[in-house]
């Protein structure tokens, strides 16, 4: 592990239950404008997108709505929510605000990018593989995170996933300048997910913790990271999907997600995520799902090349059991088994809609920055047994 890196991460982070409260306040210190991006319909129907507008209009802000867009953004939809803020003649002192789950903090970021260009007609050519790629040379407008679900870690990086079907990936926009400025994270509102999104969401934190962990890329400061957000998160995972109105389960779950944005950001990921994205693309499986699905196998994958790496994070979950590190890591990838069962999370691909014929494409389109960040080079006849394995 190199001792010499960098360390990015947002400008401000208020946590705590019921600290979206202050959110009018805390908005009204970056701008007057504020541009509205909700991540979903669900937020509409519980009456958060309304308190949240009343919030902060009692701070004396404007609020500009933007148009709904429920899915992990596609090219099309970040285009559209240029548009709708380019129509509203963006200026100094507006700021956008994004209250949802990941896809929400990707489209905002996305669109953030694209605006801050005039000469740009798209997110297009801001994206990884983009011949001729731009690049995000103009500040931002501020970017305010409020995520929703606790998974994805999204309010806490640099980057934007979108989707292209037409190409059949998901690519990503990266720079500095799309760091939210500011980030409220308020475990109260993941109370009200139901359970397939708590678990899918957890599995996507506990995922991403590990794998920044293990990652080839990792940093000291992101391996801390990694292992401050892990203890606690099974068990809490358990709780908040039998119970989903029980609070400190929701709290661990919440600085689970956070942590490992920090700590994704800051070092990669791994082979879990890398296919995750060709998932996405070729079957339509929702990030948290596919990355649950492929965590085991990516772990069985790695074990011979980050032994002690999973034992320390075996010790650190489940406990001391007087195993050697060995034991202590086969131990971890059975308890994360398991968990996908208590979840009733499915564990083959099949199950998930993804046929045999299709694994050739993933193995092709799994090989983004993912990937790369994986501690164990993956040839494409391994990733292939990989995902026959698990299919």
């Amino acid at each position: 592990m190199s001792l010499t890196y960098e360390f990015t991460a947002p400008r401000r982070i208020v946590f705590g239950s019921g600290k979206r409260r202050e959110l009018g306040s805390l908005v009204a210190t970056l701008g007057q404008r504020v541009f509205l991006l909700p991540g979903s319909r669900a937020l509409e129907q519980s009456g958060e997108v309304a308190a949240t507008i009343d919030r902060l209009k009692q701070a004396g802000l404007t609020v500009e709505r933007l148009e709904v867009i429920s899915r992990e953004p596609q090219v099309t939809d970040v285009d559209r929510t240029v548009q709708q803020m380019r129509s509203l003649e963006p200026r100094d002192g507006d700021v956008l605000l994004a209250l949802g789950g990941g896809s929400a903090m990707d489209l905002a970021k996305a669109a953030a990018a694209v605006v801050a260009h005039p000469q740009a007609d798209g997110i297009a050519r801001f994206l990884e593989g983009a011949s001729p790629k731009l690049e995000v040379t103009r500040e931002v407008l501020p970017i305010v995170a409020v995520p929703t679900t606790a998974g994805t870690g999204s309010e806490a990086t640099r980057n934007g996933v979108v989707s292209s079907p037409e190409q059949r990936a998901k690519r990503s926009i990266r720079s500095e300048k799309l760091l939210p400025r500011l980030v409220v994270v308020d475990p109260e509102l993941t109370l009200s997910l139901p359970p397939a999104i708590t678990a899918a969401t957890g599995l996507d934190a506990i995922t991403q913790l590990i794998e920044s962990y293990i990652s080839r890329r990792a940093t000291p400061m992101s391996r801390m990271l990694a292992l401050q957000g892990l203890p606690g998160t099974c068990e809490a995972l358990r709780t908040a999907c039998r119970d989903g109105s029980h609070l400190p389960s929701r709290e661990v779950l919440a600085q689970a997600a956070l942590l490992s944005g920090l700590a994704l950001a800051n070092s990669g990921l791994g082979l879990a995520h890398g296919v995750a994205a060709a998932l996405g693309v070729h079957a339509d499986v929702s990030h948290g799902l596919a990355c649950a699905v492929m965590l085991p196998a990516a772990l069985r994958f790695n074990l011979p090349c980050r032994t002690d790496d999973l034992a320390t994070i075996s010790w650190l979950l489940l406990g001391p059991a007087g195993d050697s590190p060995a034991q202590a890591a086969q131990r971890l990838i059975d308890t994360i088994e398991t968990l996908l069962l208590e979840l009733q999370v499915p564990r083959q691909l099949r199950a998930l809609g993804v046929t045999r014929e299709q694994i050739p494409d993933l193995v092709r389109d799994s090989r983004g920055n993912s990937l790369s960040g994986n501690p164990r080079d993956v040839s494409d006849a391994e990733l292939r047994e990989v995902l026959e394995t698990v299919w």
